[in-house]
C-alpha cells in the first residue's frame, strides 16, 4: 500500500508545517511557491547536501542511514511516532525495490486462551484488544458493554475506523468526535507505513476513502500517531457521558495485537456511572466479543 511516493508526501507535508524562524534560519523574504521550508533548507539544518535530501524526498531510499533518518528528523522537528513512520516508510521503499526482502505478511492474530483468561480475570474495567487495522479481536464483559455501539454493527469483525467514519451514531457516542476521527487516522496511517502489504488494511483504507470526504481528507494529511495513553470521552446510551483514561499496551504473547485498558477517577461521576453500566452488562450484554 505504502510505496515511494509515501515518502514525498510525507516529508512534503512535514516541511510545509514549519517557517524558518522555527528552525532557527533567517527568512530573506520573496514569494514561496510552497508553504513552509524549501528542500535547500531542510538540507541545510539536516546536515546534508541539498542534492541528496531532493533524492530522498523522491523516494530514492537505497543506503539511507540512521544518520540521514536522525538528521532529517531533527530538521522536520518529528515527534517519536513520526519518526517511527519515517523509518517505517524507507524500510517498505527498499523492500519495494528488493522484493526478495520483503516481510512476510503477518498470520491473522490468534486470541490465546491465556490472553483470554486475563481479560476475563479484570472484571472491574473495561478491557478491549484489537489488531493494528483496529478490528475489535477480544473484549471482556466489561469493554463488551462499553463499546456495545460499535460491536453490535453488522458488518464483522468491527472495526473502529469504519465505526467512527460511516456510523452516524459514532458523532453523539464520541463527544470529541472530529478529534477522534483525526486520531483514527493518524493511527492507521502508522499503521500502513509497518505494514506496507496488509491486503485487508489497503481494502480498509480505499472503502473508507471511497465513502468518506473527511476521512480521505484526513488520510491526505499524512498525520501519524501511536495509542498509548490518554482520555475518551464518550456517551453510553445507557448511563450516559463518561470521561475515562486509557492505556494501551502491545501484546508480545499475541504479536499484533493491543490490549487498552479504561478507568475511571475514584469518586468521579464517571466511575459512578462505570458502577451502573457493570450492574447493567451484568445482565444485559454478552460475556465475549
Amino acid at each position: 500500500m505504502e510505496s515511494p511516493s509515501a515518502i514525498t508526501e510525507f516529508l512534503t507535508t512535514r516541511r510545509a508545517k514549519l517557517t524558518p524562524a522555527q528552525v532557527g534560519l533567517p527568512d530573506f523574504g520573496g514569494r514561496r511557491r510552497v508553504p513552509g521550508l524549501r528542500r535547500e533548507e531542510v538540507a541545510l539544518v539536516a546536515g546534508m547536501s541539498a542534492e541528496y535530501y531532493k533524492r530522498l524526498e523522491r523516494g530514492i531510499a537505497t543506503g539511507v542511514s540512521e544518520a540521514v533518518i536522525d538528521g532529517v528528523s531533527r530538521a522536520l522537528q518529528l515527534d517519536d511516532a513520526e519518526h517511527a513512520h519515517l523509518n517505517d516508510l524507507i524500510r517498505a521503499a527498499n523492500a519495494g525495490a528488493h522484493p526478495q526482502q520483503r516481510r512476510t505478511p503477518a498470520r491473522k492474530p490468534h486470541v490465546s486462551e491465556g490472553l483470554r483468561q486475563t481479560i476475563d480475570a479484570m472484571s472491574t474495567v473495561p478491557v478491549y484488544v484489537q489488531n493494528g487495522r483496529l478490528d475489535a479481536v477480544a473484549t471482556n464483559r466489561l469493554g463488551r458493554a462499553l463499546f456495545s455501539e460499535m460491536l453490535d454493527d453488522s458488518t464483522q469483525p468491527a472495526n473502529a475506523a469504519r465505526f467512527i467514519f460511516l456510523e452516524p451514531r459514532a458523532q453523539t457516542f464520541y463527544r470529541a468526535w472530529e478529534t477522534q476521527a483525526r486520531q483514527i487516522v493518524a493511527v492507521l496511517r502508522a499503521e500502513a507505513g509497518r505494514s506496507p502489504y496488509d491486503r485487508q488494511l489497503s481494502d480498509l483504507v480505499g472503502e473508507l476513502s471511497t465513502r468518506s470526504d473527511l476521512f480521505r481528507k484526513l488520510w491526505g494529511a499524512h498525520d501519524v500517531r501511536e495509542h498509548r495513553a490518554g482520555l475518551k470521552a464518550v456517551h453510553h446510551p445507557v448511563v450516559g457521558d463518561l470521561d475515562l483514561t486509557f492505556q494501551a499496551m502491545d501484546l508480545a504473547s499475541d504479536r499484533g495485537l493491543q490490549m487498552i485498558v479504561f478507568s475511571a477517577e475514584p469518586g468521579s461521576a464517571s466511575h459512578e456511572r462505570m458502577q451502573l453500566l457493570a450492574n447493567w452488562a451484568e445482565t444485559n450484554a454478552p460475556i465475549r466479543q
